[in-house]
């Protein structure tokens, strides 16, 4: 009697242990399955991610704004899909997201990197910009003079938003100088606020896309923009890997949106110089 009690207990866990390896191998599949511009169609949204800032998304009085949401709104006319916004300020979480399926697209001004390149595609540039040192004018500064040689960094401490495609090109500018830079990622501060403590002396420099900071520099004539920190970057959003013909879809409505005038119009509101 025991034997047989054994033996019905054994089957049942092999018949339990099949139904996991089963379920296990249908879940890996759901989590692998690509989705690309067929499925995103079929549903009929387009999922995209970006940062809350007038570079992104935002809300200013009872109205929805930004940079990246007035793009994405002028490809749901254009595509006829309907196009859902999620907000997330860490560029690391936002690709976590895009490569589980949680979003389809990162709408941002993503600096394109060769390294960057080998794990994703990215639309055809959007916008070109570059990295630079924000820091005070002499007379905001007590007379100081701004620095405008890199070696002089050397000691430093800079701020940077956490996530900040400039923090690789600070490791390989302590390579250059042959001395220390000491960098801050701060994890609750956007470039926009960094700029903003810099133009009030909170702290003396911070590194930030240039586009976003010649946007503040009317209201803040406190901060310097002149000192580079990299070359003109090629910037674009970022789609999966096995997503190129999403990719490709949104080139040709980005060549439309161009044609029609319609980004032209969109980054001059936003960035007051069109590239």
């Amino acid at each position: 009697m025991r034997s047989r009690k054994l033996l019905v207990f054994y089957v049942f866990l092999l018949f339990l242990t099949a139904a996991i390896m089963f379920l296990l191998r249908e879940t890996a599949g759901e989590e692998i399955r690509p989705r690309d511009y067929a499925a995103i169609r079929e549903e009929g949204i387009l999922r995209m991610m970006t940062e809350y800032n007038p570079s992104g998304y935002y809300i200013s009085g009872d109205t929805l704004e930004g940079f990246q949401y007035e793009l994405s709104r002028a490809i749901a006319e254009i595509s006829g899909l309907e196009v859902q916004m999620e907000l997330e300020m860490s560029l690391t979480e936002s690709f976590r997201a895009l490569v589980n399926n949680e979003c389809d697209i990162i709408a941002q001004n993503i600096p394109v990197t060769s390294e960057m390149k080998e794990n994703y595609l990215f639309t055809e540039p959007i916008v070109l910009s570059k990295q630079v040192l924000v820091q005070r004018t002499s007379g905001a500064n007590q007379g100081i003079e701004p620095i405008r040689n890199h070696l002089k960094l050397a000691g430093k401490t800079i701020y940077i938003p956490k996530d900040s495609p400039a923090l690789l090109r600070l490791k390989h500018l302590e390579l250059e100088i042959g001395d220390s830079v000491s960098v801050v990622e701060e994890h609750s501060y956007s470039s926009e606020q960094l700029i903003i403590r810099v133009a009030k002396a909170e702290i003396d420099y911070a590194v930030c896309d240039r586009q976003v900071a010649l946007r503040l520099q009317s209201e803040l004539p406190e901060i310097d923009l002149e000192t580079d920190i990299s070359f003109t970057q090629l910037q674009a959003w970022a789609v999966r890997k096995n997503a190129p013909v999403l990719a490709d879809s949104l080139n040709h409505w980005f060549r439309q949106i161009r044609e029609k005038g319609i980004f032209d119009k969109i980054y001059k509101r936003y960035y007051g110089i069109i590239p």
